[in-house]
């Protein structure tokens, strides 16, 4: 413990993370320096650098990473169309390589040797934290505190910060009785009564997206404008990455649009229920799979969804640093060179519907594909041999059958 010199702590400011804040200078003896990253997840920051500057923090690092969080790691993924275990669309997976990345940056602008995170220790973010980290800074030390002290109750926290005179503030309401976290994709919640796989959650656990059922009655026509494989406009009004997130995220949520209720497999090995929001990030994906099917090569677009379950794990699991995942990147990257044009969604009660898609790079010829007089274009007797050569092995396997 004595060798650990200066600690660069993911800090929220929140009961967890204040107590942390406390732990680290009493157990390991050190100078911490504070990292909050604005992300989206819409809270007011302001209190945090007050609170950490109370119990002696110097450097104290407040970074908003919005925009650098939807250009560099969310519009990346999403070129993928990547949803782990066929629904979940990886909102708070895909924020931690990023966080990762930053604490790591800070350590080394402050001389500090070692990170630490409130993850616990049953939990995904813990690995997606530090393989990261160790992706980016092979000699960098990790303090994790909940796999080291005994605090492992909200009950022992609150106890511990009365005893260190650690103010933690009292939420509005009495606060949620779930786990939320949030950034400019998503919002999720676990624990409480979601702790229950069998427990219908009430209407009032959702943040951003109304209730379907009181969604507007009529439906809403939105335009998506793509330059290689990325959103750059929203009904012809051009928007940076963030905000094409935001703007989604509140035209969708007041259509219902992006509620999922899952058990899905941690990494670490057990099952986990939980509730997430993702309205724009719902949009987005119906989007660009509508866009890459005007744009893409059939065997590419095939080839693209056969090896999405694995880049969705990588990410799931934390690897993102990883070469694995830059090798696949790089693959899906160059697949979106010519995935060009505009996508009109319809927006009603809960759902996104496809409403049309032009692009001046469309591998879709009118003039092959019609059901009217194709002037020569396709000759239909070239099907026969196609189907009897395609037929072959089949129809050798039902004769040895027969026999």
């Amino acid at each position: 413990m004595s060798k650990t010199r200066k600690v660069v702590l993911a800090y929220s400011g929140g009961l967890d993370t204040s107590v942390i804040l406390k732990w680290l200078q009493d157990t390991y003896q050190c100078e911490v320096v504070t990292f909050t990253a604005d992300i989206g997840q819409g809270e007011e920051l302001d209190h945090v650098r007050p609170k950490a500057q109370q119990f002696g923090v110097k450097e104290i690092f407040i970074d908003d990473l919005r925009e650098e969080f939807a250009r560099d790691f969310v519009f990346p993924m999403f070129r993928a169309n990547a949803i782990y275990e066929g629904e979940y669309l990886l909102g708070t997976s895909i924020a931690r390589p990023l966080i990762a990345k930053r604490l790591v940056e800070i350590a080394k602008i402050t001389g500090a040797d070692t990170i630490s995170h409130g993850a616990t220790g049953k939990g995904n973010d813990q690995v997606r934290f530090e393989l990261g980290a160790y992706a980016l800074w092979p000699e960098i030390k990790v303090i994790a505190p909940w796999r080291e002290w005994d605090l492992n109750s909200r009950e022992k926290l609150l106890a511990y910060a009365a005893e260190h005179n650690i103010p933690i503030a009292k939420k509005k309401g009495g606060g949620s009785p779930y786990s939320m976290d949030a950034n400019s994709l998503h919002i999720s919640y676990e624990g409480g009564g979601l702790e229950d796989p069998w427990w219908c959650p009430p209407d009032d656990i959702w943040r951003w997206t109304k209730n379907p059922e009181d969604a507007p009655n009529e439906p809403e026509l939105i335009t998506i404008e793509y330059v290689k494989g990325d959103p750059v406009a929203i009904n012809g009004e051009k928007l940076s990455p963030h905000n094409i997130l935001a703007k989604l995220n509140e035209i969708a949520g007041k259509h219902g649009i992006g509620r999922l209720d899952i058990v899905e497999n941690r990494y670490v090995g057990m099952k986990s229920r939980g509730c997430y929001e993702t309205p724009g990030g719902t949009v987005l994906l119906k989007a660009h799979r509508a866009i890459e099917s005007l744009c893409l090569d059939r065997e590419v677009a095939h080839m693209k969804d056969e090896l999405m379950p694995r880049y969705a794990s990588l990410i799931y699991n934390g690897y993102w640093w990883s070469p694995e995942r830059k090798m696949l990147q790089t693959m899906i990257d160059a697949s979106q060179e010519r995935v060009n044009g505009e996508v009109r969604l319809k927006l009603y009660k809960g759902s996104v519907y496809n409403a049309g898609r032009r692009s001046p790079d469309s591998l879709f010829d009118a003039t092959i594909a019609t059901f009217e007089d194709d002037r020569g274009a396709y000759n239909q007797k070239d099907a026969e041999g196609f189907i009897r050569l395609n037929g072959l092995r089949l129809r050798t396997g039902a004769k040895r059958d027969q026999r």
